[in-house]
């Protein structure tokens, strides 16, 4: 079932079946550098797991990113739960395939959940929380209209979060 579509991509629920697919994405080192480690088999069915749950507990989490022209998963993108300044708020996060990445397709997903976030789920703020490092994170993040909303440090770690709002949208 298509949660959400934009001109090049649908973003559909996640399911065990897609593991291999999105492993392509969450077990490579270069995809996963910001992250303590890259993901074992084991781990993207967890992940895939605690996203089914998203779904039930909040009614989003990261849905797979199809490639419409291909049918093809080429990542994830979507709206989890994260706690900020002991707060839980919404934040758009992606993982797209390296051989997908600068052609616009974690863009085109984020801004589309962003507008899924403002206009369905009528969160009034979204966020988006990364290493100080990710400069191609921090990038989508600009492109979405998002503006910098603090920058603290974790685990010895500068980490950067974003924010757009729902005013004027």
């Amino acid at each position: 079932m298509k949660i959400i579509e934009t001109e090049r991509l649908y973003l559909r629920e996640l399911v065990l079946a897609d593991t291999r697919e999105l492993s392509k994405v969450l077990s490579d080192s270069e995809s996963m550098q910001y992250y303590p480690e890259p993901f074992s088999i084991e781990m993207v069915e967890k992940w895939i797991k605690w996203n089914i749950d998203n779904y039930k507990r909040y009614n989003h989490g990261l849905w797979a990113v199809i490639l419409k022209d291909e049918e093809k998963l080429i990542g994830d993108c979507g709206i989890t739960m994260q706690k900020i300044e002991n707060e839980s708020v919404p934040e758009i996060g992606f993982h797209i395939v390296k051989n997908y990445w600068n052609k616009g397709y974690a863009t085109e997903a984020a801004v589309a959940c962003k507008e899924y976030a403002f206009h369905v789920l009528k969160y009034p703020k979204v966020y988006s929380y990364t290493a100080i490092k990710n400069f191609p994170s921090q990038r989508v993040a600009k492109k979405m209209g998002m503006r910098t909303f603090k920058v603290f440090e974790k685990n010895g770690e500068k980490q950067i979060i974003q924010v757009a709002t729902n005013i004027g949208v």
